[in-house]
């Protein structure tokens, strides 16, 4: 009985794992379709007669949105870990006064729509400058990733042995010395974990970037597709050429830390 389940379930996986990634495919189908193709019934599932013309105009117009993305999803990256981790080791370890209400003002924060926070942060950066700047997006992005870093992080640490603490301060360590020689490298995996949520939250944010950073001079590739749309809503061949090269380094980054977020989600299954 168990051994007749396994082919149906297996083929139901295949099918259902079809159809969640069957846009993906015709994202990339339609990105090699030339225009004069685009509009046929039936439309060709495959690229005959296929072009390079959007990818062109990606090369041609997309780099430096591209390159602004970089910039604020790493940038994202190392101000969420520069709030988070410290934060995490003082709940998980040092146990400040208030942690506890702390703790539930970082899961309150995650449930408060993006909408909102931008309206707030609109009105903060329009009086200190900040509007229309990379380093102003960098810190709306990271409103979004600190809260769950923390969270997750704080749980890590909080598994952490403590004989290994006590062992650091014997040998004369510090709280900041045991923090940054023993904590973080045993805590990798979920500084990689929270690090690749943190820069997929920033590369693939519209709300804040729309609304911080619409007059910037250097705007995210989010921007750049939305306007690419607006101005040629008839080039899908080249609209898909850029969403299939913005989906490149999230996904060389999955790929790339995929065992690392597997171990991180297993937070506090650390060994003795």
């Amino acid at each position: 009985m168990r051994g007749s389940r396994s082919p149906a379930k297996t083929t139901l996986g295949l099918v259902l794992t079809g159809l969640m990634l069957f846009p993906v495919y015709w994202m990339i189908n339609v990105s090699f379709t030339r225009d004069q193709d685009m509009r046929k019934s039936p439309p060709n599932w495959f690229p005959v007669n296929g072009t390079l013309e959007g990818y062109h105009e990606v090369l041609d117009r997309q780099l430096p949105y591209l390159a602004t993305s970089l910039v604020v999803g790493f940038g994202t990256v190392a101000l969420t870990l520069l709030v988070a981790a410290p934060a995490a080791y003082s709940l998980a370890k040092l146990r400040p006064r208030g942690g506890g209400a702390l703790t539930f003002a970082l899961l309150i924060a995650q449930m408060i729509p993006g909408i909102i926070m931008a309206m707030g942060f609109y009105a903060i950066f329009l009086s200190t400058g900040l509007l229309n700047t990379l380093p102003g997006l960098i810190v709306a992005d990271s409103t979004l990733a600190v809260p769950f870093a923390v969270l997750v992080l704080t749980t890590f640490m909080s598994g952490i042995p403590e004989e290994l603490l006590q062992a650091a301060r014997v040998d004369g360590a510090g709280a900041t010395r045991t923090f940054w020689s023993v904590v973080l490298p045993v805590s990798r995996n979920a500084v990689i974990t929270v690090s690749l949520f943190a820069f997929l939250w920033a590369w693939s944010d519209f709300v804040f970037a729309s609304t911080l950073d619409q007059g910037g001079d250097h705007q995210p590739i989010t921007l750049g597709i939305y306007h690419y749309i607006g101005n040629n809503n008839q080039q899908w061949n080249a609209i898909m050429a850029t969403a299939v090269i913005a989906s490149i380094p999230a996904t060389v980054l999955l790929v790339v830390a995929q065992r690392y977020v597997a171990a991180g989600v297993t937070a506090g299954a650390v060994k003795h």
